[in-house]
């Protein structure tokens, strides 16, 4: 067994997360996965017309043009809001976690707060997630 692993083998936890602090980012993760998704297979929100392709001056390539967009239904802008609402959530809920107010979270807060996004319980989290989903 190494230094840095625990009896079971597994790698020590150096940042000492807490469990329900790794749930809430696990479905922050979760939550903006879904808003991309869906951000992705709407239209614009507003009806606009679109254009066709447009040739750039100085390399020739042709740029795609858009379609008209019919706008966002009343059930695409609920979700939309939904899942917005919901990210906002979960990001507070990161955000304000009584973990991060521990005074020796200071200069490294960063650092703490980027190994947190990919933490293996975490990622583990997200796919489980994913598979009851």
């Amino acid at each position: 067994m190494s230094g840095n692993a625990s009896p079971d083998g597994k790698p020590k936890d150096p940042y000492g997360f807490p469990v329900d602090l790794k749930d809430l980012q696990a479905r922050l993760h979760r939550a903006h996965a879904a808003y991309r998704v869906l951000l992705e297979s709407l239209p614009w929100p507003m009806p606009l017309p679109g254009w066709g392709g447009v040739e750039h001056s100085h390399t020739k390539e042709v740029l795609p043009g858009r379609e008209n967009s019919p706008g966002w239904t009343p059930e695409q802008a609920a979700e939309e809001k939904r899942l917005w609402d919901l990210v906002r959530k979960l990001s507070i809920a990161v955000a304000m976690h009584p973990y991060w107010g521990r005074p020796e979270r200071g200069a490294e807060l960063v650092e703490i707060r980027m190994a947190l996004k990919h933490h293996p319980d975490v990622v583990a989290l997200i796919d489980g997630l994913a598979e009851t989903a």
